[in-house]
């Protein structure tokens, strides 16, 4: 399995924090940037990794940025992809069951690394649950394919 991670500056330390912990466990990290602690553009990260889930390259993508809004809203630009704002494990679970989010978002301000890892590792752990919640992603699909490029 390989993983798509990316930050902006206000979440690289939650990056590399998680990013060790998914590589100990033995999952195939993709770092999307940033490098560091200076000042960086987060759609930059953002479109990276939403485009290595929508490509099929990786399987998953996590995004951290200051509040996970920005994030959010850069990677839902990217046809295919559905990321998610989490902040708690069992919001984690709830949309891999129900929405079958592929990209998992973080804020690098309002959690510890800790829970962030937990969050994670609540969202790869879960999978789509299908049934009538395949009906609804099913709409969102179809709208993306018939308004996006």
């Amino acid at each position: 399995m390989i993983i798509a991670v990316g930050s902006d500056h206000r979440g690289f330390a939650h990056k590399s924090t998680l990013a060790a912990h998914l590589g100990a466990r033995g999952v195939e990290v993709a770092d999307c940037g940033c490098a560091g602690s200076d000042p960086t553009d987060y759609p930059d990260a953002a479109l990276e990794v939403a485009e290595m889930v929508a490509s099929g390259r990786a399987q998953a993508g996590i995004l951290i940025c200051g509040s996970g809004i920005g994030m959010s809203i850069a990677a839902n630009k990217v046809k295919g992809v559905r990321a998610s704002l989490c902040f708690t494990p069992d919001q984690a679970r709830t949309t891999r069951l129900h929405n079958d989010s592929n990209v998992l978002c973080l804020s690098g301000d309002a959690l510890e690394p800790r829970d962030a890892v937990a969050i994670a590792d609540a969202y790869l752990e879960t999978e789509f649950a299908g049934g009538r919640h395949a009906r609804r992603v099913d709409k969102i699909t179809a709208y993306e394919a018939e308004h996006l490029r």
